[in-house]
């Protein structure tokens, strides 16, 4: 069996798989987020390493079987966000800064003034946001005491959450990324696929604190000290990577959305990077023996942490669960919208300074209206993302695979269909980021031939086919473009 590791951004857990792709035994610990100041989300990086270290234990113990049992590792996280830690004993120096943390955003404007977009959208297919790497790195080694001149002398690490995990797994012997997560950081060649020592002067990143670059499939070293015995971590991806691959998504053409903290639409486009002209992201989706498959990417901040603060800003619901129910019986002719740009809006408009709002209340009004929109703020915005793709270039798809937390929601995936005009498809196991992780460790461990073979651990659960007439489709997605527009303060 496979242990994968998901390090999100709401939560750390551990599942693990059998080789037919089943969850054997899970657990989870919800991970406490720090808003230090707005537009600041920091994580505890000692929170959660203990935290990992439980949730592997507590998987294994739930699936009752023995640590000789396990083969190997599986590692995904959520990408972007870095933390910076002592070569010498591992201490963080400072709380992770969080992929959606905005701080930096007026540092990316200087740089985008000064021209340099053009370089990093030529190198790594990125663009100059806040939401990436560099800046944050950037700003850790400016802010902190001596950090600069320590990172300098090799006297300190960086790296995003993978890259933390692995040394602490391995006691401090590796230290490593894999392609996916180096693609997220603006730092990374995507067609030479290496540091690239121009943006690094950029930044002001020294080489010395950058780990060393590997397939997503490979030998990763060992984890000596998680059960009772060695275990080789044999698989790496950033989390929407890790979803693409445990959707099946291995053919050029198709597509998945994630529905965790924020949503992400992945499109795979083959053996060559496809430049968006509509703002989205060209990325690394994986690298296996040296060959590099890309994938189109359309980012959106805010989905499940819109519900999430339903529950806990708003108090309106206690479990997420319940927006499932209160959407269905809120009143359609109420056209709420809610536009959720808690730390800004991502693809396709990438304004950090945008802000939330809720528009079009009227005293007729509840908490079912305001749940409702919350859920309907997620299919829209996945239409932009889809909208920009088709812009790009990019075949309609025959259908739109979906994952994450909120894919369970019913009522959710049907507006979602109604919304695209699409069919939706949810799996059987909708934990595709762990699932996607383990099958990237099962290919180095020779549990699966080759991707294909990993791909039939892939089964249908139900399809939402889209029933809303195009007419009342089409008025809809207008109004919420307007709802958008209200709140952009970017040219």
């Amino acid at each position: 069996m496979i242990l994968a590791i998901d390090q999100g951004t709401t939560s750390t857990r551990a599942i693990l798989f059998d080789p037919d792709g089943r969850p054997r035994g899970r657990a989870q610990r919800e991970l406490r987020q720090s808003f230090p100041a707005p537009g600041r989300v920091e994580h505890d990086p000692e929170e959660i390493w203990a935290a990992t270290v439980e949730v592997c234990r507590g998987a294994v113990a739930d699936a009752e079987v023995r640590p000789d049992q396990v083969a190997g590792i599986g590692i995904t996280n959520q990408r972007e966000t870095v933390v910076l830690w002592e070569r010498e004993g591992g201490r963080p120096l400072h709380p992770a800064l969080v992929w959606q943390d905005r701080r930096t955003a007026d540092l990316c404007a200087r740089l985008r003034a000064d021209g340099a977009e053009e370089l990093v959208r030529e190198r790594t297919g990125l663009l100059l946001d806040p939401y990436f790497s560099a800046t944050k790195l950037a700003w850790l080694l400016d802010e902190l005491p001596g950090a600069r001149a320590a990172a300098e002398r090799g006297d300190l690490c960086a790296g995003t959450i993978d890259c933390f995990l692995l040394w602490r797994l391995t006691g401090g012997r590796v230290h490593a990324t894999d392609a996916s997560n180096a693609s997220r950081t603006l730092l990374f060649d995507l067609r030479r696929q290496e540091w690239d020592p121009e943006l690094l002067e950029l930044f002001r990143i020294p080489a010395a604190v950058l780990p060393e670059v590997r397939d997503n499939a490979a030998e990763f070293g060992s984890a000596d000290d998680l059960l009772d015995r060695p275990l080789p971590v044999a698989g790496m991806a950033g989390d929407q990577q890790a979803a693409a691959f445990g959707q099946a998504c291995h053919a050029p053409g198709t597509i998945k959305s994630t529905y965790g903290t924020g949503c992400f639409v992945l499109l795979n486009t083959g053996g060559e990077p496809l430049r968006s002209s509509h703002r989205l992201l060209t990325t690394v989706a994986w690298r296996l023996a040296g060959e590099t498959t890309y994938a189109l990417e359309g980012s959106v901040f805010s989905a499940g942490a819109t519900i999430q603060w339903l529950r806990d800003g708003l108090g309106l619901i206690e479990h997420a669960a319940e927006t499932e129910a209160l959407a269905a019986a809120a009143d359609p002719a109420q056209r709420v919208h809610l536009v959720p740009a808690f730390t800004g809006l991502g693809a396709p408009w990438w304004d950090p300074h945008a802000r939330g709002a809720l528009l079009g209340l009227t005293r007729g009004c509840g908490r079912a209206e305001i749940a409702r929109a919350a859920l309907e703020s997620v299919a829209w915005q996945t239409r932009d993302l889809m909208a920009a793709m088709a812009a790009d270039g990019a075949a309609a798809p025959p259908s739109l695979r979906v994952d994450g937390g909120l894919s369970a929601n019913d009522w959710a995936m049907q507006f979602l269909a109604d919304a695209l005009g699409l069919p939706v498809e949810r799996p059987t196991v909708t934990e595709t980021t762990a699932l996607g992780a383990a099958a990237l460790a099962g290919l180095q461990l020779g549990l699966f031939a080759d991707p294909e073979e990993a791909a039939r651990t892939w089964t249908l659960a139900r399809r939402f086919r889209p029933e809303m007439p195009e007419t009342e489709r089409e008025e809809r997605y207008r109004a919420w473009g307007e709802a958008v527009r209200r709140v952009l303060t970017a040219g």
